[in-house]
């Protein structure tokens, strides 16, 4: 089969939505190889680097005036079309939500992935021209693809729920994740992270953008409780809702107790969850919740929300407590840290847990989808 990709964000974007496109390519590339693959890119200056069988994935960019400015993105949403047809593809997948206008007419089939609702089901975290574009972006990939990958049983029901897609016509097929994490980890590589962001010997760890939705917040809350020990990393870009949680510490006085690392390159990661004590991860709703299996796989304890997605990606690894509740957080924290016993479990339960989301089972979950549809 000829299969195409969206490729924008695996080639520039350093989040969620980079990281499962890259994976999405390194598998199928790996485990499938006998297929032609083409990423879809509207530059190729500067782009990240990530591993993938380059020998049967040949990239595509535009040509001409559509190479420049903000004409890029124009192709890239539906003058991409005329390369579609040209190329003869079985199959383009939009790897974040979107597919080409116009893609429909092609002849070509059709998969969109959907990761998650979050600006329909909590509006207020999104300015009303974000909410706008969304919709009609996801609403038009939805409408017109062949079938709808969902990344996990939450983000499915949301599209049944709030943009009203069939049941049947849906695929959950969960992330993965990056090969990085697949190594060990030795001593000096901690040594080394551990002066290079000059962290403490113990600490807790959350790894995302700072933002409002991640509610970085409970865990200051938490933090007032004397029992909780342990200073927090937050490890991520920052928003201005780092201004709000810099006006929190200074009122709870934990000046000295968090500590802002910024982006984490994701070389770096492995060694930076295996220093944490403890992964907390309050965040409001995600689609899939990718730092958790992160964490898991790396042997730290999670500590996460209750509902979302979080259970599906937890499993019974972690620990899931209210995202508005401190004191509930504060008392989880205090337990898992002062039973040796329960971190191991919770450790040993995480190596398990992990082991359902594998190279080869997400791999082989992807080509099920695509041989519905050729």
């Amino acid at each position: 089969m000829k299969i195409g990709f969206d490729a924008k964000r695996a080639f520039y974007n350093s989040r969620g939505l980079g990281c499962y496109s890259r994976d999405v390519i390194r598998l199928l590339s790996d485990y499938y190889s006998e297929n032609q693959y083409f990423l879809y890119t509207p530059k190729t200056h500067g782009a990240i680097s990530f591993p993938h069988n380059e020998s049967i994935c040949q990239v595509r960019a535009p040509q001409g005036l559509h190479s420049w400015g903000p004409f890029s993105s124009l192709w890239r949403t539906k003058s991409i079309c005329s390369d579609i047809q040209q190329d003869q593809l079985d199959i383009y997948h939009g790897l974040s939500h979107e597919l080409p206008y116009g893609i429909e007419k092609t002849g070509t089939h059709t998969v969109v992935t959907m990761h998650d609702l979050i600006f329909l089901k909590n509006p207020e975290l999104f300015p009303l021209f974000d909410r706008y574009s969304f919709r009609k972006k996801y609403t038009h990939g939805a409408s017109v693809a062949d079938r709808i990958i969902a990344i996990s049983e939450e983000t499915k029901s949301d599209l049944i729920n709030y943009l009203g897609e069939k049941e049947e016509r849906i695929d959950v097929v969960y992330q993965g994740y990056s090969t990085v994490f697949r190594n060990a980890v030795t001593d000096e590589q901690k040594r080394i992270i551990k002066t290079k962001y000059n962290l403490p010997d113990h600490f807790m760890l959350i790894i995302c953008a700072i933002e409002r939705r991640k509610n970085h917040e409970l865990i200051l809350k938490a933090m007032r409780n004397p029992q909780v020990e342990l200073p927090l990393v937050i490890a991520g870009n920052p928003s201005q809702y780092k201004e709000t949680l810099l006006s929190m510490i200074h009122e709870y006085q934990l000046d000295q107790k968090v500590f802002f690392i910024g982006h984490v390159e994701t070389s770096d990661l492995p060694p930076l969850y295996q220093l944490a004590d403890i992964f907390v991860y309050p965040s409001l709703f995600e689609g899939f919740g990718r730092p958790i299996l992160e964490s898991l796989v790396m042997g730290t304890p999670v500590i996460t929300s209750k509902g979302s997605c979080f259970q599906e990606t937890g499993g019974k690894a972690a620990r899931y407590v209210s995202c508005d509740d401190d004191e509930e957080l504060a008392n989880t924290i205090i337990q898992i840290t002062s039973d040796e016993s329960l971190r191991k479990t919770m450790i040993e339960e995480g190596y398990r847990h992990a082991a359902n989301f594998s190279d080869e089972k997400i791999a082989a979950k992807l080509m099920e989808t695509y041989k519905k549809i050729v």
